[in-house]
């Protein structure tokens, strides 16, 4: 028995593997369980306490940015939700200012316009090839330098642009709005399902319908109508320079759109490439055949280049993603107020609590980061060509 299992793990290429999967895992785990050990040893050994008991206790420090509600009397964990929110936001932004700025970039570097596509590819080069920290301090530092306030840029007579924030007016939502904000949530799945309908219909009978057109104007007149129907159930308060400082309103400050454009311009210089060797990878024929059938080349861009040059252009593009989500952790330079700023450096110091809170911010990326890839990892199944069996 022993002889016919030894040569099963000799010649058994799948038994072999398996037993040394389980091997490699086995001292993995040995590695974390010692490592653990002495760590708890050491910290049992010099008198400090571990848990998570300090969630509940009061943070004691303010958050300038945030979007929740929030005081110096709030607990640690209600810091960690505050800066959980604010990289979230950080993070979504960037990325969709990003992707727009790359592929427009992307698309001019493969332009005929001498000038517009040297003027691309001195951005690109400049761009990736400064650190994006520093990047991130020069674009934080000229906001700085614009005007106090008593002397605030007032645009439309709505706008205040200061080196304190841009402060514009803040939305009051009155009772009816939900049903305004539901009918913009309907208008958009009904828009995917008509999209889908249309494009049955195209293939079937090669006639090509106004599929754009008519979902933005779903998208965009349907809340309106609502709007109107409900009664305009939404107000605004309007800042007001009262003394040294604006009361009321909303403010925009420069740490978060420092942060804004030191990330989204620096990864957008990454995305224009991976968006310019993406068309590239289309075959020249296939342009050429579109423009013998008399397509305009904006059409030739949308419908036959765009749609393969995804199936490229994605998976790298998830790397993007991910490498600003996680740059957005520089924040801390500029102190604008994200899960490592706050959480992750106010609260550790008060709390010496270094484990427990680098556990909880390296979770929360990895948790991050990981939806992230298994959202892109969808829409790259989607986008890809279907065979048949």
């Amino acid at each position: 028995m022993s002889n016919s299992f030894l040569r099963k793990l000799i010649f058994d290429e799948k038994i072999r593997s398996l037993v040394v999967q389980t091997l490699i895992i086995g001292i993995f785990a040995l590695i974390i369980y010692l490592i653990t050990q002495q760590t708890a040893y050491n910290l049992e050994k010099r008198g400090i306490g571990t848990g998570f008991g300090f969630l509940n206790m009061s943070a004691g420090y303010d958050i300038s940015i945030r979007l929740i509600p929030y005081t110096s009397e709030s607990t640690h964990f209600r810091a960690y939700l505050v800066g959980l929110i604010n990289t979230l936001m950080i993070s979504i932004c960037g990325c969709f200012l990003a992707t727009i700025l790359g592929f427009l970039v992307g698309i001019i570097r493969l332009s005929s316009n001498w000038l517009f596509r040297n003027i691309a590819y001195v951005y690109v080069e400049f761009t990736r090839n400064v650190p994006v920290l520093l990047q991130i301090i020069l674009y934080y530092t000229i906001l700085l330098y614009l005007p106090k306030i008593k002397q605030a840029l007032v645009l439309f007579d709505t706008f205040y642009i200061t080196n304190r924030g841009i402060y514009s007016p803040s939305p009051i939502f009155k009772d009816g709005f939900s049903i305004v904000a539901w009918s913009f949530v309907i208008a958009i799945i009904f828009t995917i399902f008509l999209k889908k309908y249309f494009k049955k219909k195209q293939d079937q009978t090669g006639k090509q319908y106004p599929i754009f057109y008519v979902n933005s104007a779903l998208i965009i007149f349907t809340p309106i109508i609502f709007y109107y129907i409900m009664g305009m159930p939404l107000d605004f308060d309007h800042p007001i320079l009262k003394g040294f400082n604006f009361k009321g309103g909303m403010v925009v400050r420069p740490e978060f759109m420092g942060m804004l454009l030191g990330l989204s311009i620096y990864t957008a210089a990454f995305i224009s490439e991976t968006v310019r060797s993406g068309i590239m990878a289309v075959s020249k024929g296939q342009r050429e055949a579109s423009q013998a059938l008399g397509l305009k080349n904006n059409l030739v861009l949308r419908l036959i280049v765009i749609p393969q040059a995804l199936r490229v252009i994605i998976p790298p593009l998830t790397s993007q993603y991910l490498n600003l989500t996680k740059n957005s952790s520089l924040g801390i330079a500029i102190g604008y107020a994200d899960l490592v700023h706050g959480f992750g450096g106010i609260s550790l110091n008060q709390t010496g609590k270094a484990i427990e809170i680098m556990s909880m911010v390296m979770i929360t990326y990895l948790t991050i980061s990981l939806t992230i890839s298994l959202f892109m990892n969808i829409y790259n199944k989607a986008v890809q060509f279907k065979g048949n069996a």
